[in-house]
C-alpha cells in the first residue's frame, strides 16, 4: 500500500481539525476502511464524544491521531491532522514522540495491558516527567505522589512502590489518568476510559477525569459506546458507523431531535430514565458490515427502517441538517419528524 497524504493547505483555528482522515490496514480479506474520509474538531476547553459500537473505527481514530497504528499492516493513507498549528502527519517520528504524552495525552481501554506489569507505578510515572519535562529523580518522584494523590489514589507515596497486579482496575485506571495528565496535556484522548469498570466506579472515574479537565484547561475527547456517558460530559458528540460520521451535534440536540437512523437506533437501545420503564429496548437489527467489503451506497441501509432505493445506490453526503447539526442520511427529515413524534 502506498501512502498518499494530501498536501495541507493552511493552520486551523481549532485545537484539533482532523481534515479527510483514511486509515486502512491489508487483510486476507481485502483493504479493510477502518476510518474512511473522516473530519471533526474539538476546541479549546471543549469535550467531544465519539460515539459508535465496536469495529466502527472510533478507537482506530485515536490511534491515527497519535500515530500509533503499527504499520503493516494499517497504514494512515490520506488526510490531515491539525494540532496547534502543526500538522501531525507531516512531523517525524522523533518530533512526534515529543507530541505523545506531553502536548496530547491518551488513556487506553485497559489499563492492565497498558501499564508495564514489571514497573512499578512511580517509575512508570516518572519516566513521562523526565522524558518530557526535564524533572531530576527526585522531582519527578515529587509529582508524581502529587498526581497520584490529585486522581484520588490514598496513601499516594506508599503507592510509588507498587505494581499494576496490587491495584484494582478502578484503581489502575487511576493511575491512568495520572500518567496521561502528568506533563499538562492540552488535549486528552479517552478510549473507552471505563472499559470493564462497574457502573459505581465508571461514575467516579468519569467525575474526576471532567473535573480535572476542567481544572487544568484540558480538552477531552471521549471514545465511547456508551450514550449515557456523552450525554452527561460531552458538548458535542460525533457519532460513528463503519468507519465514517454519520451524525454530529451537540449533545442536547442529539439526544432531542436526533437526524441519522443510525443515532435513534442508539438511543433506543439504551435504558433512559425519560421513559417508561414497562417500554421494551429496541435492538438494531443485523451486524456492522465488513469494513473491507463495504456495500454499495449508504453502509446503514441493510438495517435502517428508513432506507429507500436512492440509500443503495450511492452514499449520502455528510451535511448541515440545521444550525450546528450534521447528519449523512438521505431521509433525515423522516428520521427528524419520528424523533418528535416519539418524545411527545
Amino acid at each position: 500500500m502506498t501512502t498518499s497524504i494530501t498536501s495541507f493547505t493552511g493552520t486551523s483555528d481549532h485545537l484539533l481539525d482532523v481534515r479527510g482522515l483514511k486509515t486502512q490496514f491489508n487483510t486476507e480479506a481485502g483493504t479493510l476502511r477502518a476510518v474512511d474520509d473522516v473530519s471533526f474538531h474539538v476546541d479549546e476547553g471543549e469535550t467531544l464524544g465519539l460515539v459508535g459500537e465496536s469495529g466502527c473505527g472510533k478507537s482506530v481514530t485515536a490511534l491515527s491521531i497519535m500515530r500509533l497504528i503499527q504499520s503493516p499492516p494499517g497504514q494512515i493513507v490520506d488526510g490531515e491532522i491539525w494540532y496547534q498549528g502543526e500538522n501531525l502527519l507531516s512531523l517525524s517520528e522523533a518530533e512526534m514522540r515529543g507530541i505523545r504524552g506531553s502536548s496530547i495525552g491518551m488513556i487506553f481501554q485497559e489499563p492492565m495491558t497498558s501499564l508495564n506489569p514489571v514497573l512499578t507505578i512511580g517509575r512508570q510515572i516518572t519516566e513521562t516527567l523526565e522524558l518530557h519535562l526535564k524533572m531530576t529523580k527526585a522531582q519527578a518522584n515529587r509529582r508524581a505522589a502529587e498526581l497520584l494523590e490529585m486522581v484520588g489514589l490514598p496513601d499516594a507515596e506508599d503507592r510509588l512502590d507498587t505494581y499494576p497486579h496490587q491495584l484494582s482496575g478502578g484503581q489502575r485506571q487511576r493511575v491512568m489518568i495520572a500518567i496521561a495528565l502528568s506533563c499538562n496535556p492540552k488535549l486528552l484522548i479517552a478510549d473507552e476510559p471505563t472499559t470493564a469498570l462497574d457502573v459505581t466506579i465508571q461514575a467516579q472515574i468519569l467525575e474526576l477525569l471532567k473535573s480535572l479537565a476542567n481544572e487544568m484547561g484540558t480538552s477531552l475527547l471521549i471514545i465511547t459506546h456508551n450514550l449515557g456517558v456523552v450525554a452527561r460530559y460531552a458538548d458535542r458528540v460525533n457519532v460513528m458507523y463503519a468507519g465514517k460520521i454519520r451524525e454530529s451535534a451537540s449533545s442536547v440536540d442529539l439526544y432531542a431531535t436526533p437526524r441519522h437512523p443510525y443515532t435513534v437506533g442508539l438511543l433506543r437501545s439504551v435504558p433512559r430514565l425519560d421513559i417508561d420503564a414497562s417500554d421494551r429496548l429496541l435492538p438494531i437489527d443485523g451486524e456492522i458490515p465488513d469494513g473491507a467489503n463495504l456495500p454499495s451506497g449508504c453502509a446503514f441501509r441493510n438495517r435502517c427502517q428508513w432506507a429507500v432505493d436512492r440509500c443503495g445506490e450511492e452514499s449520502p453526503p455528510f451535511e448541515q441538517v440545521s444550525d450546528g447539526h450534521l447528519s449523512a442520511c438521505y431521509e433525515w427529515e423522516r428520521v427528524r419528524s419520528a424523533s418528535e413524534a416519539a418524545v411527545s
